[in-house]
């Protein structure tokens, strides 16, 4: 396939069309939507990881437009009634097969590497923390568009009809609705009795990412090698259909893609914690003294380390002993559904929660405080609003000296809201003797450090024993 006869192809197919279509609609949804992969700290422009997973997710409506647009090209030569023409000339049919299936799979690749790029800049003014930890997720993205668009040439061609298209379409669009479903979910328990679902293997045959989470978690190197072979198989069926001149020899195309899939479910990962991990290098710590954060978000590190060390010397000289004596940003990663695991040693802070996301100097201070006192118990992936609120009112004001409202709540109802439950509260434990002071602050931590009970009844408890 010389440049001549690619350039002419791409002029006269809708491969053009097909990349235009994939990059624009893509850029509309990422960017004029207002969705998760907009905010926080895995915004699809934040970091580079959190970049290639959600033009990753995007695939979900993408893969069967690919589909469809490569079964719409596969039809060109049953609408021009040229096949039997074609068939009768010398030159090997999958010479003619690869011109419409690499100039389709020049264009749809280059408009995905295209939507990456306008991704890859905003990321590259955002954070300093860069690696090619990303670069398998984006290639694989790639190759699903490339397969899927080459086996939809392959079965427009093998079922010349107008609405092999527009079926074939469909029925991918349901296949990936399946596999973020029932269909390819697992339903999982957390041991506080939530009832979820995780992803499982078979959701995996689907190109599209569900669930894009902390900055530092991405896919596993299994994941990665068993969606290659899938979708090398779906690129082997489909340009194996468009060569195929015969029922037999059709048939004989599914092969690769029945393969594929096998040996594909053998390698992807069976249990879903092995299906995101950890990426280690992100995650590991940069540390100013005691305030830490993970390389994601070093850049916030130097506005951190000052309330942080305040947040610190004011804990010990309410606490003492028993105080914590480190700060550091949570890098665990656990069911949604699940309580959090809290220490009484570290202050765990999540960039993304409420209490730390808009705070900046002594209301910082104040949230690390908040946090240091009452970690809040809700599940994880869960908001609340409620005791725990209270609870972190009354011990920032307990330590502070003076009530403060406490960052992060809102609108500013609830905010009052707060302050009303947690005044007279902390107005009586103001009022007492020192050591009862800190016995019921100690009731307090411990229902909140353990998630058992309501920190500000264990709290209103303790004053009526």
């Amino acid at each position: 396939m010389n440049a001549r006869v690619l350039r002419t192809e791409l002029r006269r197919s809708v491969a053009p069309w097909a990349g235009g279509v994939v990059l624009v609609t893509a850029l509309a949804f990422l960017s004029l939507i207002h969705g998760q992969w907009r905010t926080g700290t895995a915004a699809w422009t934040a970091q580079w990881t959190t970049m290639a997973l959600w033009t990753r997710s995007v695939l979900f409506y993408l893969w069967p437009l690919a589909v469809g647009l490569g079964a719409l090209q596969g039809l060109r030569d049953h609408r021009s009634k040229m096949s039997e023409l074609l068939t009768s000339t010398p030159r090997p049919a999958r010479h003619r097969a690869a011109v419409p299936a690499g100039a389709t799979a020049i264009t749809l690749a280059a408009a995905f590497a295209l939507l990456v790029v306008a991704g890859g800049v905003q990321v590259a003014a955002h954070t300093g923390y860069t690696h090619l930890g990303w670069l398998p997720v984006s290639l694989i993205g790639a190759l699903a568009l490339v397969a899927g668009a080459v086996l939809g040439m392959g079965a427009g061609r093998a079922l010349p009809s107008v609405l092999t298209p527009p079926a074939l379409a469909m029925g991918t669009f349901v296949f990936t609705a399946l596999m973020q479903s029932a269909v390819g979910r697992t339903a999982t328990a957390t041991a506080s009795e939530f009832q979820g679902t995780e992803p499982n293997r078979l959701s995996l045959l689907s190109p599209a990412v569900q669930d894009v989470r902390q900055a530092f978690v991405t896919l596993s190197a299994a994941v990665h090698i068993g969606q290659t072979i899938w979708l090398l198989a779906l690129t082997t069926t489909g340009f194996a259909l468009l060569v195929a001149t015969g029922r037999r020899a059709r048939l004989l195309a599914l092969t690769p893609l029945l393969a594929g899939a096998v040996i594909a479910l053998l390698v992807l990962p069976s249990d879903p914690r092995r299906i995101y991990v950890v990426d280690r290098a992100a995650a590991e710590l940069v540390c100013d003294g005691p305030v830490c954060v993970t390389k994601t978000q070093q850049a916030r590190l130097d506005g951190l380390a000052g309330p942080g060390k305040e947040a610190l010397r004011l804990l010990h000289g309410a606490l003492g002993s028993q105080a914590p004596v480190s700060v550091r940003e949570n890098t665990a990663v656990v069911p949604e559904g699940s309580m959090p695991k809290w220490s009484g040693d570290t202050v765990l802070l999540d960039f993304d929660g409420a209490l730390v996301a808009a705070a900046k100097g002594k209301e910082l201070t104040w949230s690390l405080i908040a946090q240091g006192m009452a970690p809040a118990c809700a599940p994880v992936g869960w908001s609340s609003f409620g005791g725990d609120q209270f609870a972190q009112t009354v011990a920032v004001g307990w330590v502070l000296g003076e009530l403060k409202p406490l960052p992060g709540i809102s609108p500013a109802s609830s905010r009052r809201e707060a302050e009303a439950k947690a005044r007279p509260v902390w107005k009586e434990l103001e009022a007492l003797p020192r050591a009862e002071q800190l016995r019921r602050i100690r009731a307090m931590r411990a229902a909140a450090l353990s998630c058992e009970g309501d920190a500000f009844d264990a709290l209103k408890r303790a004053a009526s024993r």
